[in-house]
């Protein structure tokens, strides 16, 4: 699945029209808000921006971190919600306890494997995450987007995209020593934006057509006209 949605051969457009897309799209996963996803992202979006004026990737970030979820469109495959959405983890490595129903990983024939059950797996202490293969998501579609079509964002707004369902790790702390001193860095403004991620959606609509000349001019900032997906 990977290898088949890396190929990023499926259609050209910009992040606002992806952004529109999701219109049709919402998260089964998600229980606290019914309403299609382009609601959450402009809400995340300006709840970061209220509090942290002077960081406008990250506003960005807001606006863009599930756009991945397009994958659950018939027009990009079509993908069942468990491929889509939901928590992500690393394989390669024992299963932490702290992943959602982790107990459903002793049917994986990983679960006892010695070359992937322990600590390290097939990694080494600090390799960083970029070496860590992650389960597959809209977070890593949406991060594989992103860097393919050469972003200017920095890397901490990457790491978001990536990162944002590793719950294991921005909420329990597991797998850091998977982790070299970027990661570091870019986990502090993860954690920072978790709390814009869960816990900004609310009921009071976004006037769409006031806000979108902003996040179109930071759009055109960071992103190319049209990109690949």
């Amino acid at each position: 699945m990977r290898e088949e949605y890396s190929k990023l051969n499926r259609v050209e457009m910009s992040i606002w029209e992806c952004c529109e897309l999701l219109n049709d799209v919402v998260d089964e996963s998600d229980p606290d808000l019914d309403e299609p996803q382009i609601e959450h992202l402009l809400q995340t979006a300006e709840a970061i921006r209220r509090d942290y004026p002077n960081e406008d990737w990250l506003h960005l970030t807001g606006l863009i971190h599930d756009l991945g979820k397009v994958l659950l469109l018939p027009s990009f495959g079509g993908l069942p919600q468990w491929a889509v959405v939901g928590d992500t983890y690393p394989v390669g490595c024992a299963f932490d306890d702290s992943i959602v129903h982790h107990k459903y990983f002793k049917e994986s024939p990983d679960y006892n494997n010695p070359a992937y059950n322990t600590k390290y797996g097939v990694y080494s202490e600090a390799c960083g995450l970029e070496n860590v293969l992650m389960s597959w998501g809209h977070d890593d579609y949406m991060y594989l987007v992103a860097k393919e079509n050469n972003t200017t964002l920095p890397s901490a707004a990457l790491f978001i995209v990536r990162y944002h369902s590793f719950y294991a790790l921005h909420s329990s702390e597991a797998y850091k020593h998977l982790m070299n001193e970027e990661d570091v860095e870019n986990l502090k403004w993860l954690q920072v934006f978790n709390k814009y991620d869960l816990y900004s959606k609310s009921k009071v609509r976004i006037d769409v057509e006031k806000v979108k000349p902003y996040y179109l001019s930071l759009i055109e900032k960071y992103f190319p006209s049209k990109l690949k997906w």
